[in-house]
């Protein structure tokens, strides 16, 4: 990444917006995004295959996510100190604006000069913006085939985000079954693709 004189507040200003890892970021929000236009009015209590959450649950999961990454990445908040902000319903009457507003200030906050050079507070300890920013892509990816097949759409996930969201995620997929959030890894069919084994590995049944 292009790098320059330090700014005052110690961040590096550059060319965030060519930073392939935002590249990836971009592309996954619009791949979400584009789902969570697609969501008709009657399939917003439909199920979905994250246990016990429905197409709104799953979504709000996404908004309240975005709206972490200014406070956390921007303004360098502890998690004590965002507390209970995000608890609790935040599509209110329109969802898609919601998820809109929401998505625009992630991206802002992790574009913004010196972003991904930064440490971001998270519950499990001081974490690099990049390897946040990693973690947020992959989460994205995974959950826009979770909204897709809720709501019967085009489940088929762009190469290079399965292979990207794979690279992240393989490190500690033993771990996300004991966080409680994620299935137990199943075995994937035989003849099984990238994106099948991707999801196989997160307990989704492809």
């Amino acid at each position: 990444m292009t790098r320059t004189t330090p700014d005052p507040a110690g961040d590096t200003p550059g060319s965030a917006e060519s930073h392939p890892l935002l590249a990836r970021h971009a592309e996954a929000q619009d791949l979400f995004g584009d789902r969570v236009h697609a969501v008709r009015d009657d399939q917003w209590g439909a199920a979905t295959p994250c246990a016990e959450w429905t197409v709104r649950d799953l979504v709000n999961h996404l908004v309240s996510e975005q709206l972490w990454v200014p406070l956390l990445v921007r303004d360098r908040c502890m998690i004590e100190e965002v507390g209970d902000t995000f608890d609790g319903d935040l599509l209110g009457p329109d969802p898609a604006a919601s998820w809109d507003t929401a998505a625009r200030s992630a991206r802002e906050a992790f574009t913004a000069p010196g972003a991904l050079e930064r440490t971001v507070h998270l519950s499990y300890g001081d974490t690099p913006a990049t390897a946040y920013c990693a973690q947020m892509i992959a989460d994205l990816v995974v959950h826009t085939w979770d909204l897709s097949r809720a709501i019967g759409g085009d489940e088929r996930l762009p190469e290079e985000l399965v292979t990207f969201t794979t690279q992240e995620i393989a490190p500690y997929a033993g771990d996300l079954e004991k966080s409680g959030l994620f299935a137990a890894p199943v075995e994937p069919p035989a003849g099984a693709d990238a994106q099948a084994a991707l999801l196989c590995l997160l307990g989704r049944r492809p």
